[in-house]
């Protein structure tokens, strides 16, 4: 008999047994307070969760045992609806992407060192190109090839071919399963989609979280269970969780590249907006601290609440302290806003980011010359004229043709995912802790943005930087590279979390050497 008519029978023995119990003019079961049709519909999901590794628990129903997994399961939350779902939109079809791939046998590139690449003599344009995304055919168009090519240098040339055979579909003989309920920009209903997730269907990996307050909703749960967790975003750097691994860029790696380059090009007077969470006030004080390092100074600071899409008071504050560039770390649908009305009030600031562009789009969607003069230090916008990074681009909008954008978080979770499933083939189990201490190993993944490495001690990455920078008509070039730069902060501070495992966030008060460069800015 298979297993399929197994499952069949054993519902039927149950609805059979609660037949029996059933009030016939209700409809409910007494004790449990269900319809009938209510508790079929229960009971059909006993079967189905079984073959996610999951199940429903209910009152006075004989208990079922559930077979073992006939799939890896990975769960995955993220925003699709509410004020967030304009990144988690992108994030969940980067992971139906990934987990599509590895079902059909394909992994991405690397290893302990990852490809390489060779550098030789060439000719290039004395500027970068420009260039700009087409969503609907998935094609990067060069607006303008950056000149003739009459400037001798390297030339450095990476491995093109990143998508190769894995040798096997699936993942040791099984299918990838993706677990992806709504958190629908609700912290609560995050907390209640982690358990479930974690002690009820009993995920092998657990991917989640937009923004930092999300993250640190959902950690303790982690911890408290030892769950393998992947957060994918660029935030503000500092957590140290022996159970969690960060894999999108920190302030080390966008703050200070991004800061450096304001101050030499636009002057050294800076004005900080930032969302009023840990996100906007932690990354705020790298701009604080670091800015007098490379010789500027920041004039103004303006905290806005995620609630807030009117701008005019911020607008004006930026006005009276004329400062020469603005930093705006500003978060979700209704702080994006502010954008438009800037423009409309005739701002003309540089503008610099560690997020916008390259995570909400804005330079899609919002009229031009919204975003003009915007630089944002990024490892991934969709705009990258590289051979590797359009076929990614080409591969996702095959898929889903319909999005409007391929931002920073979906690439930093489309890699993670390949990231898991190569572990998980060196290790030949799905243990957590067997797989987290092959990823504690020191590994290289030929991401679309480059050879990125994940540290074993901080479990952080180094990336591949890019300055981006939108002109007039919100085209995109590239005008400066970091090939890579490390997560460099926590292993400052002393986190090795191979040798000492800790569950906890750092933040630059804990560490001596802000106070020392908040001095330096007093004077």
């Amino acid at each position: 008999m298979s297993e399929e008519s197994n499952d069949e029978n054993k519902i039927e023995k149950i609805t059979n047994e609660v037949d029996s119990n059933v009030d016939r003019e209700s409809g409910e079961i007494p004790e449990l307070g269900l319809s009938r049709r209510d508790f079929l519909k229960g009971a059909s999901g006993v079967v189905a969760g079984s073959m996610i590794g999951g199940g429903m628990l209910i009152k006075g129903a004989p208990a079922i045992a559930a077979p073992e997994s006939k799939t890896v399961d990975i769960g995955f939350i993220e925003d699709l609806s509410g004020n967030l779902a304009i990144y988690g939109l992108q994030k969940y079809h980067a992971a139906q992407l990934a987990v599509a791939e590895i079902n059909q046998g394909l992994t991405l590139a690397g290893g302990p060192v990852g490809v390489g690449g060779f550098a030789s003599m060439g000719q290039q344009a004395k500027k970068p190109p420009l260039v700009k995304l087409n969503p609907g055919s998935g094609e990067i168009e060069t607006v303008d090839d950056g000149g003739d090519a009459t400037e001798s240098g390297i030339l450095y040339g990476e491995a093109d071919d990143i998508l190769i055979d894995s040798g096997e579909k699936g993942l040791l003989g099984k299918e990838v399963n993706l677990m992806a309920p709504d958190g629908q920009s609700n912290n609560r209903l995050w907390q209640q989609l982690s358990r479930k997730l974690i002690q009820q269907d009993k995920v092998d990996v657990l991917v989640a979280g937009f923004t930092s307050a999300e993250r640190e909703a959902i950690r303790p749960i982690v911890d408290r269970s030892k769950q393998l967790y992947f957060y994918t975003n660029q935030y503000e750097g500092g957590v140290a969780d022996e159970f969690t691994f960060c894999t999108g860029a920190v302030c080390e790696q966008q703050v200070i590249p991004v800061v450096q380059y304001m101050v030499e090009n636009y002057g050294p007077r800076g004005f900080t907006i930032a969302a009023d969470y840990n996100f906007g006030q932690l990354t705020a004080a790298w701009v604080r601290a670091y800015t007098p390092l490379v010789g500027g100074e920041i004039v103004g600071e303006e905290f806005v609440p995620l609630s807030v899409s009117q701008f005019s008071q911020v607008i004006s504050k930026v006005q009276s302290a004329k400062p020469d560039w603005v930093m705006t770390l500003l978060v979700g649908q209704n702080q994006s806003n502010y954008y438009p009305q800037a423009a409309a009030a005739g701002l003309k600031f540089p503008m610099a980011s560690t997020i916008n562009m390259a995570q909400g789009y804005e330079h899609l969607r919002f009229n031009t010359p919204s975003l003009a003069r915007m630089h944002n230090a990024v490892n991934y916008m969709a705009e990258i004229p590289t051979a590797r990074n359009k076929a990614f681009v080409k591969r996702f909008f095959k898929m889903f043709p319909k999005d409007p954008y391929l931002g920073q978080m979906a690439q930093n979770t489309y890699f993670s995912i390949h990231l898991y499933a190569k572990a998980v083939r060196l290790a030949g189990t799905t243990d957590q802790e067997t797989v987290r201490k092959v990823l504690e190993s020191g590994w290289v993944v030929e991401a679309p943005e480059g050879a990125v490495f994940l540290e074993p001690g901080t479990h952080h990455a180094s990336h591949y930087i890019r300055m981006a920078k939108a002109d007039e008509d919100h085209n995109i070039s590239f005008v400066r590279d970091w090939p890579t730069i490390e997560a460099w902060w926590l292993q400052r501070l002393g986190v090795n979390l191979v040798r000492h495992p800790e569950h906890k966030q750092y933040t630059p008060q804990e560490d001596q050497f802000f106070p020392m460069l908040q001095k330096m800015a007093s004077k």
